[in-house]
């Protein structure tokens, strides 16, 4: 029995700490769903939810959002709009949510601009990142507390990267291990401008084989097709340009979904036409980070591999 099999049938041995501890001290009610959500997907893989967009507007969902929102701080958006102004506001923090709360509710969400700027790499070059304004944050927030246990069931455990109770360190140890059981070859990838090419269409096919609630996938493309507005200049205004493809680097919901993609070239590495087969290989990935291993010798399995 493999390992896949054996969390189907005993779906609570899998399960990560967070959702079977509450260790980021969520709302009980919010805790509870969320561990609801992760064993439903998990006894049955094919269930497509079709019932999850009330449970993101839901008061202490928003609530729960902001709270984790507040705790990471960051710039503020297109609005310029913080999020020490939102809690000193006259309207405080509770009205923020109710505003929001309402807006969700009646769809007249529209999420704002995401704001791009370049930070510096660690070894040379500058990485783009888009700034959501800090209504969006909370919006994203609140969707990925009620979509990320669904799709946490599904992904698999050569995967570290933007998941709970996952890290870098995990990686690092697992590549260490393979190469102690003999597996000596490395091949190391990162995909370039991953995040920035990431095509809407085959992701919403990714999400859409777990989500069939439509007012959620209406979401979720408005965050993909929401305008980027680039920095001006000394002679130039900031101007919006519309993406036709990726994820914003820095969005909420962007590693969400990111590793949602990439699961399907997880998937595809270990299918029985994939490496992990036919070259005994093993995968490990931290996002668009990946470490595919072999033994010396034999055919070599290619990371960009996917069924």
């Amino acid at each position: 029995m493999n390992e896949e099999t054996q969390s189907i049938i005993n779906p609570a041995a899998a399960m990560p700490k967070s959702l079977a501890l509450n260790t980021r001290g969520l709302p009980d009610k919010v805790f509870k769903l969320r561990r609801q959500l992760y064993l439903k997907a998990k006894q049955e893989p094919g269930f497509r939810f079709y019932a999850l967009y009330d449970r993101i507007y839901r008061p202490d969902v928003l609530a729960a959002a902001w709270d984790r929102v507040a705790e990471n701080g960051g710039a503020p958006g297109v609005d310029g709009v913080t999020i020490e102004a939102v809690a000193t506001s006259p309207e405080g923090v509770e009205g923020f949510l109710q505003r929001l709360h309402e807006d969700l509710k009646t769809k007249r969400y529209k999420p704002r601009a995401v704001k791009r700027v370049e930070i510096a790499k660690a070894h040379g070059g500058k990485r783009p990142l888009g700034i959501p304004t800090v209504r969006d944050r909370v919006a994203q927030t609140a969707a990925k507390l009620i979509l990320e246990p669904i799709f946490e069931a599904d992904f698999m455990a050569c995967s570290y990267g933007f998941r709970p109770d996952r890290n870098a360190h995990q990686a690092l140890s697992e590549i260490r291990a393979g190469l102690q059981e003999g597996k000596r070859t490395v091949y190391d990838a990162d995909m370039k401008g991953y995040f920035d090419s990431i095509p809407h269409d085959k992701l919403m096919q990714a999400v859409e084989k777990r989500i069939s609630d439509g007012a959620v996938l209406k979401l979720i493309r408005q965050w993909l097709k929401v305008p980027i507005q680039e920095p001006g200049d000394r002679h130039h205004p900031p101007r919006n340009r519309k993406p036709s493809q990726g994820v914003p680097q820095g969005g909420v919901i962007s590693p969400l979904l990111a590793n949602l993609y990439l699961h399907w070239l997880d998937r595809g590495f270990h299918a029985g036409s994939g490496p992990a087969h036919w070259a005994k290989a093993k995968l490990v990935r931290y996002a668009d980070d990946c470490v595919p291993r072999r033994r010396t010798g034999g055919r070599s399995p290619p990371c960009s591999y996917a069924a």
